[in-house]
């Protein structure tokens, strides 16, 4: 991707053609099969020619049509997580780990939509005030807490 291809040409024939290559009818359904599976491994599987920004930018635009949002938005958090904490969440928050989920959290809050942040921001602080169980590691969108932190009714 540093040579530039993954911005040249149609950006959405070639998401899509990736996808259909894999046996999926969508951009939601390739990230389904791979649950936890950060948004750059995505981009790297369907090759050096596309970005992880342009996986998200396709999974938002789906979700969009679907009225699933919110379920992409803990998605997303689910993916940070995977690659920050491939263990689990952390049994201490020293400053590495204190660092480590701000990261996360600052991420997700970034690739999150207007319409959804302040949800989000309050999700990440309730991470932060109430910690989860040590080696929490959500495997999907549908995880008991995530989906308490941040419910379906779309915003």
């Amino acid at each position: 991707m540093s040579d530039g291809a993954a911005w040249q040409g149609n950006i959405k024939a070639r998401l899509y053609e990736r996808v259909r290559e894999r046996g999926y009818d969508s951009l939601t359904a390739f990230a389904e099969s791979r649950p936890a599976v950060p948004l750059y491994v995505l981009a790297d599987e369907m090759g050096n020619d596309v970005a992880a920004v342009q996986i998200l930018s396709g999974l938002m635009y789906e979700a969009e049509h679907r009225n699933q949002v919110t379920r992409l938005v803990r998605d997303v958090l689910v993916r940070e997580l995977a690659e920050r904490f491939p263990n689990g969440w952390p049994d201490v928050l020293d400053d590495a780990s204190r660092v480590e989920v701000a990261m996360g959290l600052g991420s997700w809050f970034a690739y999150t939509p207007l319409t959804h942040r302040e949800r989000v921001d309050r999700a990440g602080s309730a991470l932060l005030a109430n910690p989860p169980p040590i080696g929490w590691c959500p495997l999907g969108p549908e995880d008991e807490l995530l989906r308490a932190l941040l419910p379906d009714n779309e915003a």
